[in-house]
């Protein structure tokens, strides 16, 4: 059977459609997205009224003022994309090119393919990554009768092996790390979501399995010592990886290291660096982009778009270069 990304009915959006829309089309577009109650009528997010009338800016960029509480807003006001400079075309290009790369997007590639400045790629980038990850906010996972897969991988804190043999340290060693390398605990249900997060080690990520994974869910986990205080709460089994992939009692963690695959090609093929303040937020998109999988690229285009228009301001990249607020 042919894969899924091979197939017509993955390519429902290209990038040639979204540049020979007319700035119109793109507008009504994100009105629709923006505004689904309505078809795309305008409604005041200050007050909520519907009685607003066109007062468009001397550019021709679109914007309402409300006849109850006098506010001025556009299409992005309140959202993640408030505040934006690009046209709204840009922003749907942007959207495009970022979901029809399967294992994520470099900044710099997306930079040159909107011909903006990586500072401005960097933060669009990070605000669609934001969007992702509020679809996973207060999402819980298992239950009785379903089985999910825990697991975790480490990240960042290279250091570099000196050039000659006798001088390189055992970088096993606590003393001979950098202190920077943190470990990204994934839960993911079989057929279900996939929920990760950043710690500083597997053992400091329970707290986190026992608040989104049900009691009652069956738990397949590696040989790795920090899950065994899960045993008192879920009922597990586990497979020694030194020895095989697949234990005789069915544990498996296939499921849970085909995210990690797709966050480890990431990191290998278009970032070269995931680690620090932004970890959390790649092993979200990550997350995101292994449960929307099997949805055609427009599909998941129209999902970001609308998650975007749902968010609030970005909590982190709202006048991030600007420092006009805290950064992460």
């Amino acid at each position: 059977m042919q894969h899924f990304l091979k197939q017509a009915a993955a390519r429902t959006l290209s990038l040639a459609q979204v540049m020979r829309m007319t700035e119109p089309e793109a507008e009504t577009l994100f009105r629709k997205v923006r505004w689904p109650e309505t078809d795309g009528e305008p409604v005041c997010p200050n007050c909520g009224s519907l009685k607003v009338y066109d007062c468009r800016r001397p550019n021709g960029a679109p914007r309402w003022r409300c006849k109850e509480c006098r506010a001025d807003f556009s299409i992005t006001s309140g959202t993640i994309f408030a505040s934006h400079k690009m046209p709204l075309r840009a922003y749907l290009a942007a959207v495009a090119i970022f979901c029809n790369e399967v294992k994520g997007k470099s900044m710099l590639a997306l930079g040159r393919d909107l011909g903006c400045q990586y500072k401005t790629a960097f933060v669009l980038a990070h605000k669609m990554r934001e969007a992702m990850a509020a679809d996973m906010h207060g999402v819980n996972i298992g239950g009785d009768g379903k089985e999910a897969e825990i697991d975790g991988a480490y990240f960042g804190g290279y250091v570099k092996p000196a050039n000659r043999k006798m001088d390189r340290k055992d970088r096993r060693l606590l003393e001979n790390q950098t202190g920077k390398r943190q470990v990204v605990v994934v839960a993911r249900e079989r057929g279900g979501r996939t929920l990760a997060q950043v710690f500083p080690s597997e053992a400091a990520g329970l707290s986190f399995i026992r608040e989104r994974v049900a009691v009652g869910t069956h738990l397949h986990a590696d040989e790795a010592g920090g899950w065994n205080d899960l045993h008192a709460r879920y009922e597990m089994v586990r497979v020694n990886h030194q020895e095989e992939y697949r234990s005789a009692d069915g544990a498996c963690t296939n499921v849970a290291e085909s995210f990690f695959s797709r966050l480890r090609r990431a990191e290998i093929g278009h970032h070269h660096h995931l680690s620090g303040p932004y970890l959390a937020r790649f092993a979200q998109e990550a997350g995101w982009r292994e449960d929307n999988r099997r949805l055609a690229n427009g599909e998941q285009a129209r999902a970001v778009a609308t998650l975007a228009m749902r968010c609030g301001k970005s909590e982190q990249f709202c006048g991030y270069w600007e420092r006009s607020e805290k950064r992460p």
